[in-house]
């Protein structure tokens, strides 16, 4: 009951700062780590051990799981140059950096125990980083580096700490340590894709959402157990395991296999990722007691605290602006230095440092001090550069993601989802197939992507646009249709496996009604995606003739209404688009087959070719 209540005070402790948190602007984590101090020092409070091996193996391998399903394969492909730099690179510096500073300035310890204690501090926690770049808008080519810094760095610091830590009890010579880490890379490399690949085939052949959710929450450990027990490394096997998953997961999954496994790693990443940091703060009465028999004066603590801080937060500085030279220096090296500089300044430290240096054995010299210097690195990181990381992104001015061009990228993707949807309903519809089930495939399909172009017209003056209007309707109708089933539960006439089946069906069809919120930066002007500009021979040959019609030429004639408005670059013709009744825009392409159009809206400034079927 003890432990029960304990956990339950964890876990809305963590809820109630979190909000807090959020609602106030604030940096979670490091909430969460000020709230554990203050609480390690209150009379009463129980004294929740960090034991390393709960954390190594029960926290650590589903939230990197957790963190590798979701990156791109793709995009973690085309940056494994700067992500093995800072994840191989940097943490190997940074433990010889720290060691000989640590050798320096600690009474009395070994060069080995300095390393040992340069390994404990040397991966940083890359949660706290994206949270901020998320937060403040960064590029997404630096959040994608720092996410994969963080699936890997664990694991070349482990290994550098084992290999430390046997180096105090002996010698141990180059050629060991280079085939310590061979080992751990080898073997946690091929236990990783074998796991990867297992479970990937096994989930192809469950169609029961929560059995396949289920499964997926042992996957992390099937990979990082087995790859520890052949030596090899655990963090690396539960990363590419993850990353094999993550990649095959549309092609093997259901949508609501997908919804759930979705959901549910989110809701545990959440709360183990959190709790870790409430862990953190909660060690330190206890850290404090352990530094007491250590019999070094409070200033001598000071410096020796301070001085591993600066020398991992300056490590990490020099490395990352020593790679970017490099990088300027080779052919077609153009990446901006305000990249260097905001990674440079991403190094907060998390668990994995405090879980870490108390896996430092109990005879290592002066061990007290190390685990209280590696808790001075993650609290100091965490409000150093969780304090100041927004500022510096803002002051250098970095491009955040544009929402604008996201919306035409899934605009033109919806557009050819579409195209492919309604070509093999013509390809496989048979002549005894009801017409009237026909026309409304039809209509879902050109429903799903108008809606998609009309979500890019809000800065025009449309009032309400057709599938807003569909969605208002629908959503009362749903209202409605829910209200009867509430009295049937009330009355007691369904049973309620029936009464869940259907409220199941409207909670389904209610999500798919919503419009994503529209994020920070939807109000500046549409223009042409960087991505694809230029790409196809109508877009480079297409004009920008002079037009200034009020509206549709046709619908004017007409006399009818439209939605958006889309002008010809080949003859100036302006049209409706194809939310609106009549088309015009798209049937003018087909009577003249003038194949570029660009958007005749306020504030809007891209192009689409209607032969080859991009934004451009």
């Amino acid at each position: 009951m003890i432990v029960a209540v304990e956990l339950a005070a964890l876990v809305a402790a963590v809820l109630v700062v979190t909000g807090i948190a959020q609602r106030l602007g604030w940096s979670p984590p490091l909430c969460l780590v000020a709230t554990g101090v203050a609480a390690s020092f209150v009379p009463g409070v129980p004294d929740y051990h960090l034991d390393p091996e709960v954390v190594l193996v029960g926290l650590l391998p589903p939230l990197l799981y957790a963190t590798a399903i979701r990156t791109p394969l793709f995009d973690f492909r085309a940056n494994r140059v700067p992500i093995a730099a800072l994840s191989v690179g940097l943490v190997v510096f940074t433990t010889l950096v720290v060691g000989w500073v640590v050798w320096l300035i600690v009474p009395g310890i070994p060069l080995a125990a300095g390393f040992a204690l340069g390994a404990v501090v040397a991966p940083p926690d890359a949660v706290a980083a994206t949270a901020v770049a998320r937060r403040v808008g960064m590029p997404r080519r630096v959040v994608r580096i720092l996410e994969g810094e963080s699936l890997l760095n664990d694991a070349a610091a482990l290994v550098a700490l084992r290999t430390a830590i046997a180096a105090i009890a002996g010698a141990v010579s180059i050629a060991e340590v280079g085939g310590d880490f061979l080992l751990a890379a080898g073997g946690g490399v091929a236990v990783g894709a074998v796991i990867g690949w297992g479970a990937s085939l096994l989930r192809r052949r469950l169609t029961d959402p929560v059995l396949d959710t289920a499964w997926s929450f042992v996957i992390p450990f099937l990979a990082y157990l087995p790859a520890e027990a052949v030596h090899g490394s655990g963090v690396l096997a539960v990363v590419v395991a993850g990353l094999i998953v993550g990649h095959q997961m549309p092609k093997l999954l259901s949508g609501p296999s997908r919804l759930a496994s979705r959901l549910n790693w989110r809701t545990i990443q959440f709360l183990l990722e959190n709790v870790v940091f409430l862990l953190i703060g909660l060690q330190v009465r206890r850290i404090v007691e352990e530094v007491g028999a250590a019999r070094l004066s409070a200033w001598t603590l000071s410096l020796i605290c301070a001085g591993v801080l600066a020398a991992t937060i300056l490590a990490r500085i020099v490395w990352v602006l020593g790679y970017g030279l490099v990088t300027r220096m080779r052919p077609g090296g153009r990446t901006p230095w305000s990249y260097f500089a905001v990674i440079s300044w991403a190094g907060m430290r998390g668990v994995v440092t405090l879980a870490a240096a108390f896996v430092l054995p109990d005879d290592t010299p002066q061990r007290a001090v190390l685990v209280l210097a590696a808790f001075v690195v993650v609290a100091g990181t965490l409000l150093l550069h969780g304090t100041t990381l927004p500022g510096l992104v803002r002051r250098l001015r970095l491009p955040p993601p544009n929402p604008a061009e996201d919306a035409l990228q899934e605009a033109a993707l919806l557009h050819d989802m579409t195209s492919a949807g309604l070509a093999r309903l013509e390809e496989i519809r048979r002549p005894q197939d009801p017409i009237e089930v026909i026309d409304r495939l039809r209509d879902k399909q050109a429903y799903r992507s108008d809606s998609a172009w009309e979500s890019l017209g809000r800065l025009s003056d449309v009032e309400e646009t057709p599938s807003d209007a569909y969605r208002r309707l629908r959503a009362e109708m749903l209202d409605a249709e829910r209200q009867v089933l509430l009295t049937a539960r009330a009355r007691g006439t369904a049973d309620d496996e029936v009464l869940r089946r259907v409220m199941d069906g409207l909670d389904i069809e209610e999500s798919l009604l919503e419009r994503p919120e529209e994020e920070p930066g939807m109000e500046r002007e549409l223009e042409t995606p960087a991505a694809t500009a230029g790409s196809c021979d109508h877009l480079e040959r297409a004009g920008s003739p002079d037009a200034d019609a009020e509206g549709c030429i046709d619908c004017l004639r007409e006399g009818t209404t439209w939605v958006h408005l889309r002008l010809c670059l080949e003859c100036g013709h302006v049209g409706c688009c194809d939310s609106s009744p009549r088309k015009h825009a798209t049937q003018h392409f087909h009577d003249t087959r003038h194949p570029v159009i660009r958007s005749y809206e306020p504030g809007e400034n891209w192009r689409w070719c209607f032969v080859d079927g991009i934004v451009g």
